[in-house]
């Protein structure tokens, strides 16, 4: 469940610091009994930001498909980089 609190609450910094990262989510920043900000950990940024790129990914990799762009096979890419680099 979303955390909404106002602005004031950001005076206490250790506070809002714990609930972000105790949360893992977003708290959302009321001024005026309206929405002003959204923090949140650089732990959650991070996730939601590598999450946004991979769906970035998947979106241009389906638009490809759609337009009949030729793909490379998986398998062989794969084979071709351990070839190059070595098995780990």
């Amino acid at each position: 469940m979303p955390q909404i609190r106002p602005i004031k609450d950001l005076r206490n910094t250790t506070e809002i610091s714990e609930l972000c990262h105790k949360s893992g989510e977003p708290i959302f920043i009321t001024k005026n009994g309206y929405g002003d900000l959204v923090i949140m950990s650089m732990e959650t940024y991070e996730k939601k930001m590598a999450k946004l790129d991979l769906y970035e990914k998947l979106a241009k990799a389906e638009e490809q498909i759609g337009n009949g762009e030729k793909l490379l096979d998986a398998e062989k890419v794969f084979k071709g980089l351990r070839n190059r680099y070595g098995e780990k």
